[in-house]
């Protein structure tokens, strides 16, 4: 991934992040999805009526969005869905006021378009995404088909996908 979206926030919050949100300790999911939610897709430009790019305003409009606040490194507001809240200082999306939304983190049932989600194998994530790639900072994480500007970012175990989050590759949220 480009420097312009690397996390100083560290591997550790982003991972938390990728299972929900962003928490200063510790990867604990949330399981609140509601049903509605499990006919829905992550990405490739946003999760319902959430849009990457779209202004805090205009996400708030939808009525789709909670606003938290928690203590974490950003410059950025915090929110969560309403189809899926976090406790503690989790985050389900980070809003700019630059850019807009820039991460939307898939409710606990929601999948990929190519069928990635929570409970998902390794070899399923790699047959979905051949062109996955690793590094310290995001894990796993792979461009999202049909757009270029942005990337999923996979929290992934020995065993399973544990969280998926979509990002809006060049952000200034999360540095």
């Amino acid at each position: 991934m480009k420097q312009a979206i690397a996390l100083r926030i560290g591997r550790s919050a982003l991972a938390a992040a990728l299972a929900g949100g962003v928490v200063l300790a510790g990867v604990v999911p949330a399981a609140n999805a509601a049903p509605a939610a499990q006919k829905r897709t992550l990405g490739p430009f946003g999760y319902g009526g959430i849009r990457l790019g779209m202004s805090e305003a205009k996400a708030r409009a939808t009525g789709l969005i909670v606003r938290k606040t928690i203590n974490a490194p950003t410059k950025c507001s915090a929110y969560d869905l309403k189809a899926q809240r976090y406790g503690g200082d989790r985050a389900g999306l980070f809003i700019s006021k630059k850019q807009g939304v820039v991460t939307i983190s898939a409710p606990s049932s929601v999948k990929t378009p190519q069928g990635i989600g929570r409970g998902s194998t390794p070899a399923q994530l790699r047959a979905a995404y051949p062109k996955l790639k690793r590094n310290t900072l995001y894990g796993t994480f792979a461009t999202v088909p049909g757009n270029p500007k942005a990337s999923y970012v996979f929290l992934v175990s020995k065993n399973m996908v544990l969280g998926v989050t979509l990002l809006l590759t060049a952000q200034d949220c999360l540095r």
